[in-house]
C-alpha cells in the first residue's frame, strides 16, 4: 500500500510540472501569435489590449481545457495496465 501511496504522489508532483510546463508554454506560444496577428491587421488599437483579450479569449478555450489530459491519459493507462496485468 505505501508503494501505490508513493507512485500516486511522485507521479501527481510530476503530472503537475509538466501542466504547468505545458501550460505556460502554450500561453507564450498564444502571445507570440496575437502580437504577430495584431501587426499583420495592420495595428488595430492597443497592443497590450489586444493582446489581453485574446489571452482572455484563450483561457476560455477548448485547447486550455485538453492540458488538462495530462492528467487523465496517465492515470488511465496506469489504471488499464494495473487491471490487465491483475484481472486477466
Amino acid at each position: 500500500m505505501a508503494a501505490l501511496a508513493r507512485l500516486v504522489i511522485v507521479g501527481f508532483v510530476v503530472l503537475t510540472v509538466i501542466y504547468i510546463s505545458l501550460s505556460l508554454y502554450s500561453r507564450a506560444v498564444r502571445r507570440g501569435k496575437l502580437e504577430t496577428w495584431w501587426e499583420e491587421e495592420g495595428r488595430p488599437g492597443d497592443r497590450d489590449t489586444y493582446v489581453r483579450e485574446g489571452l482572455q479569449d484563450y483561457d476560455h478555450s477548448l485547447r486550455r481545457k485538453l492540458i488538462l489530459g495530462v492528467y487523465v491519459v496517465p492515470c488511465l493507462v496506469v489504471g488499464v495496465i494495473i487491471y490487465f496485468v491483475n484481472f486477466h
